[in-house]
């Protein structure tokens, strides 16, 4: 197959699986991309108007993407944290719809986990987009259960307000918290948000 011609699939197949992403942000990037690659495409070839549309199309992406990274920078989100139980109702539907993603995160979770646990929802304009549940394990340390969000707030934004919130953590009498990178499949997320290596746990400071 020449070249020109798999440089055409990638873009054309970008630009579907795009179609299939939740994210906003994961959505223009790919879109972005594959609308990019098509440009360059039609360019070599002079299928001017097919060249034009999908110039047109990386110009919209590039406007968005900036819009939500202007958006992130001057932290126009505003993010509510509100204390409930892990028996609510609400947060045993939040766990039962997101059961495989939680799983994909944290493996070893199970909603019984969240008997006895501080647990919080993350709102963003009244959605509820998180559950963060925290237990005690020594004084002043608590350690993390479950920090999940959604899909289309996985951008850092909801962990930078939820471990910024001194009153949450002093409301719970918890100075540090803690996670065992063994129980989180992601653990760059913990260290993108500050944590730091203590041997067999993550640690940051909250207080």
């Amino acid at each position: 197959m020449p070249v020109w011609e798999i440089i055409g699939w990638v873009g054309s197949i970008l630009v579907v699986v795009s179609l299939m992403i939740p994210s906003v942000r994961k959505f223009r990037i790919l879109n972005l991309t594959g609308s990019l690659i098509a440009t360059v495409y039609n360019a070599y070839f002079g299928i001017w108007p097919y060249m034009v549309m999908n110039g047109a199309i990386v110009l919209i992406n590039v406007y968005w993407l900036w819009r939500l990274y202007r958006r992130d920078s001057e932290g126009e989100r505003v993010y509510e944290v509100v204390g409930t139980s892990g028996e609510a109702p609400v947060v045993q539907r939040f766990v039962e719809r997101n059961h495989q993603d939680i799983l994909r995160a944290y493996p070893q979770f199970s909603a019984e986990s969240l008997g006895g646990a501080s647990v919080f929802l993350v709102l963003y304009q009244e959605e509820i987009v998180g559950v963060l549940a925290l237990q005690a394990t020594v004084e002043g340390r608590c350690r993390i259960v479950l920090d999940f969000v959604t899909e289309r707030f996985r951008d850092l934004t909801p962990g930078k307000h939820v471990y910024s919130d001194r009153e949450l953590f002093a409301g719970i009498a918890a100075t540090e918290v803690e996670i065992a990178p063994d129980t989180t499949s992601d653990v760059g997320y913990f260290k993108r948000l500050g944590f730091t290596d203590e041997g067999s746990v993550l640690v940051k400071t909250v207080a």
